[in-house]
C-alpha cells in the first residue's frame, strides 16, 4: 500500500479512477480528482445524518476547541495548500492571492470558533421573559465556486460545524483538489462523517439542491445557478444562503485625491485577476478627475507582474478556465468594436500561457455596452465618465445585481451620503471588496440573500428557538 506523503497525494486518485485537473497556467495535469456519483453523495449525507447528534452533543466549547486546532493545522500546512491552490486556480503565491487565501482560511475558521452567540433576551417584564436560542439545523450542503475555492468553502463549513451541524461539501469541478486538500486537513481533527467532500459534476450539484435529507444549502456562484437551486430546494423547504453574481459599481466623486486612492482602486478591480464576485466591475468617474483616474489605472495595470503563479513576484495570473477566458475576450472585443478606447491591454498573452489575458483598462464607454452591463469576471475594467452625481447613482443602481459597491472621495461625509443611496449588500468607502470575518456580508436583488460572517453568519446556519415563561 502506498502511503500518502503530501496533501496532494492524499486527495489524488489514479488516472484510471479520476478526472484530470490541469494547472491553470500551463494546462499540464496536476493530478486526478475522484469522480463521485449521486450514490456517493447519498452515502455521505446518510453518514452526516448519523454523525450529527453526537457532534452537536459536544457543545460549543469543544467544537470551538477543535476548530481552533484545525486553524493551527491550516497554518502549519499553509505553503503546501497554497501551492496546490496556485497551480489549480491560477492565482500567484505572492500578493493578495494564494498565500493570502490560505491565511484567510485560518482566520475565518478561528472567527467561527471564537464568535460569541449567547441566548438573546427579546422580552422581559416582571417575571415574564422570552429568549431566543440557536440550535443546529442538522446537515448542511455546501456548494463552492472556483475563484476563491478554499476561502469560500471555509465560509460555509466552519460556521456550520461550530453550530453543531454536519456538512457535505461539493467543490467546483474546476478546482476540486484544493478543496479536497483543505477538507483533508479538517478531517484530521473531526469525527468520521462530520465533514465529507464530494467531488462530482453538475449532476451531483443538482442532487444536493434537491436532496430531501439536507436542512440547509449554501451556494456561492452564478445567479442563474442560484435560481435553479431555489427551484430545486422548494419541495423540502431547505433553508438557503445564496451568494450570487455581482456587477459591482464604483463611483469616484469630484475632488478625489486620485494618487491617494489609485492602488486601492486598482486592486478593487483586479484582485484575483478580476475573478472575484465582489470585485469592482464598472467604474463611474466624474469629469473633473476622469483622465487622471484612467491614466493611474493604466499605469498600474502595465506595471503589475503577470505570469505563472509559482514564479516569484507575479501578482496577476491567468483566467482559470477556457469558458471565462472566452467571456473576457468577447466583452473586450465588443467594447473595441463599439468604439471604446482600449487604454492598455485588450489582448491575450499566449507567450505566458493559453489563458493569460492582459490587464485591461477601457475608457470612453457607456452603459449599454456588454462590458458594462454584464459581469466580466476577469482583468478588464470599463471606466465610464459622468457629470452629475445623481445620474451616476441612478446608473450604478440600474443593474439587477447588488452584491457590493464603493464610493471614492476625499470627503468622507459626502461619500457616506452617496453610499446610503446605492443598492448593494455592502458599500465600501475608498476601498472595494475588503471583508472582515466579524462584519456580515451578503447581497441584495439578484445577487442572492442571506448573510455570512460573525454572529449573523452563525445564526444563518442555526434554527432559532424561542423559550418563553
Amino acid at each position: 500500500m502506498t502511503v500518502a506523503t503530501t496533501l496532494l497525494d492524499a486527495v489524488t486518485v489514479s488516472q484510471s479512477e479520476g478526472r484530470a485537473i490541469p494547472d491553470a497556467a500551463t494546462r499540464e495535469t496536476i493530478g486526478y480528482a475522484p469522480v463521485h456519483t449521486v450514490a456517493d453523495l447519498n452515502a455521505a449525507i446518510a453518514a452526516a445524518r448519523a454523525a450529527q447528534p453526537a457532534w452537536a452533543a459536544l457543545g460549543h466549547a469543544e467544537r470551538s476547541r477543535i476548530l481552533n486546532a484545525i486553524a493551527d493545522d491550516i497554518e502549519a500546512s499553509a505553503e503546501e495548500l497554497a501551492v496546490i491552490l496556485s497551480r489549480e486556480q491560477g492565482k500567484p503565491l505572492d500578493g493578495p492571492n494564494a498565500r493570502f487565501e490560505v491565511g484567510a482560511c485560518a482566520v475565518w475558521t478561528r472567527s467561527a470558533a471564537d464568535t460569541v452567540l449567547e441566548p438573546e433576551v427579546v422580552f422581559e417584564a416582571g417575571s415574564a421573559r422570552a429568549e431566543v436560542h440557536y440550535d443546529p439545523l442538522g446537515v448542511v450542503g455546501a456548494i463552492g465556486p472556483w475563484n476563491w475555492p478554499m476561502m469560500i468553502t471555509v465560509w460555509q463549513i466552519a460556521p456550520s460545524l461550530r453550530m453543531g451541524n454536519t456538512v457535505v461539501a461539493k467543490p467546483s469541478e474546476y478546482t476540486p483538489l484544493s478543496v479536497l486538500a483543505l477538507v483533508e486537513v479538517f478531517n484530521r481533527h473531526l469525527p468520521e462523517g462530520v465533514l465529507t467532500a464530494i467531488s462530482g459534476d453538475r449532476e451531483v450539484g443538482a442532487a444536493i439542491a434537491a436532496h430531501p435529507d439536507l436542512d440547509k444549502i449554501m451556494f456561492t456562484g452564478s445567479t442563474a445557478t442560484g435560481r435553479r437551486i431555489v427551484e430545486s430546494s422548494a419541495h423540502n423547504l431547505a433553508r438557503l444562503t445564496l451568494e450570487l453574481g455581482g456587477n459591482d459599481a464604483g463611483i469616484v466623486l469630484p475632488g478625489t485625491d486620485v494618487a491617494q486612492v489609485a492602488q486601492d482602486l486598482f486592486w478593487g478591480c483586479f484582485i484575483n485577476t478580476g475573478q472575484t464576485c465582489a470585485a469592482l466591475k464598472r467604474l463611474y468617474v466624474h469629469d473633473s478627475v476622469y483622465d487622471e483616474v484612467v491614466d493611474a489605472l493604466a499605469g498600474l495595470a502595465e506595471a503589475m507582474p503577470m505570469g505563472r503563479g509559482l514564479d516569484d513576484g507575479n501578482v496577476l495570473g491567468p483566467l482559470q478556465n477556457e469558458k471565462q477566458f472566452d467571456i473576457v475576450t468577447r466583452l473586450v472585443d465588443d467594447a473595441r468594436a463599439r468604439g471604446a478606447r482600449i487604454v492598455t491591454g485588450g489582448r491575450p498573452l499566449p507567450d505566458l500561457g493559453p489563458l493569460f489575458y492582459q490587464a485591461t483598462v477601457v475608457a470612453d464607454i457607456e452603459d449599454g455596452a456588454a462590458l458594462v452591463d454584464e459581469e466580466q469576471f476577469g482583468p478588464a475594467i470599463p471606466v465610464i465618465r459622468y457629470a452629475d452625481v445623481d445620474d451616476a447613482v441612478r446608473r450604478a443602481n440600474a443593474s439587477q445585481q447588488g452584491l457590493g459597491a464603493s464610493v471614492w472621495s476625499s470627503d468622507r461625509d459626502a461619500a457616506i451620503e452617496v453610499a446610503k443611496r446605492l443598492e448593494a449588500g455592502t458599500v465600501w468607502i475608498n476601498g472595494h471588496g475588503g471583508l472582515n470575518p466579524q462584519v456580515p456580508f451578503g447581497g441584495v436583488k439578484a445577487s442572492g440573500y442571506g448573510q455570512e460572517f460573525g454572529a449573523a453568519g452563525l445564526k444563518a446556519v442555526a434554527a432559532p428557538k424561542v423559550i418563553s415563561w
